[in-house]
C-alpha cells in the first residue's frame, strides 16, 4: 500500500488539490442552500443506485424541480425518456421521498454524518449504505465513506480488503474504517479521499 499512499500524496502535491479543495467547498455550499437544492441532491443519489454519477448527473439537470412536483407516472416517463435503467422504481422511490421534503434542513443540520445515514437508510427508501452516505458527503459531510464496487475493487487491488460477496452493513463499516486509516495517514478525510481515489481510477472529479 505505500505505493498507493505515493501515488495520492503526489495528489495532493500538485495542481489536483485545488480541483478537490474546491469540490469540498462546493459541497459544504450545497449543504447551506434551500430545501429544494437538498431534495434534488437527494434524488440524484437515489438514481445512481445500480446507475452512473454522470448519467444521475445529466437527468437531474433535465428533470430541475420536476423531481417535487411531477406526478409519480410523468416522471417516470421522463426517467425512461432520460434513459434511466430503472425509471419506475425510481420514479416511486422520488415520490415517496417528497414526504421529507420540507425537513431536509433541519436533518442535515446534525453534525453526526454516521447516525445521520442510519437515518437515511431506515427512512428514504432507494437510500442504501452506499447512496445515503453519498448524499451525505454531497451536502458537506466529511465523515462517511462512498463504498461501491469500483472502490472495493482498488482496495483489493491494494491490498487492503478482500472483496465481499454483497456488502452488508457490517462489512460496509468495516471497509469504511480501514479507508478512514488510510485518509488518515495521509492527512485527508474522507471527502478529499473519495475524489482523490475517483481520478486515479476515472481521471475525473464528479460529485
Amino acid at each position: 500500500m505505500e505505493r498507493e499512499i505515493k501515488r495520492v500524496c503526489e495528489l495532493m502535491a500538485g495542481d489536483m488539490k485545488k480541483i478537490v479543495d474546491t469540490r469540498v467547498s462546493e459541497f459544504a455550499e450545497l449543504g447551506r442552500k434551500d430545501e429544494r437544492a437538498l431534495f434534488s441532491e437527494m434524488c440524484f443519489c437515489i438514481l445512481t443506485a445500480n446507475y452512473s454519477a454522470e448519467g444521475g448527473m445529466r437527468i437531474q439537470k433535465a428533470i430541475g424541480n420536476g423531481f417535487v412536483t411531477l406526478p409519480e407516472a410523468t416522471l417516470a416517463l421522463r426517467l425512461r425518456e432520460l434513459g434511466h435503467r430503472y425509471p419506475n422504481v425510481r420514479a416511486k422511490y422520488i415520490v415517496e421521498a417528497r414526504k421529507h421534503f420540507g425537513s431536509l434542513k433541519r436533518i442535515v443540520s446534525s453534525p453526526d454524518g454516521a447516525s445521520l445515514r442510519e437515518w437515511l437508510v431506515k427512512n428514504v427508501k432507494g437510500l442504501g449504505y452506499k447512496e445515503a452516505s453519498h448524499f451525505l458527503r454531497n451536502v458537506g459531510f466529511i465523515d462517511v465513506a462512498i463504498l461501491d464496487f469500483h472502490i472495493i475493487d482498488i482496495l483489493e487491488r491494494w491490498g487492503a480488503v478482500v472483496r465481499p460477496k454483497t456488502l452488508t452493513r457490517n462489512k460496509y463499516i468495516e471497509i469504511e474504517k480501514i479507508l478512514k486509516k488510510f485518509a488518515s495517514k495521509i492527512g485527508v478525510n474522507l471527502s478529499e479521499l473519495d475524489l482523490y481515489l475517483w481520478y486515479l481510477e476515472t481521471g475525473k472529479v464528479l460529485k
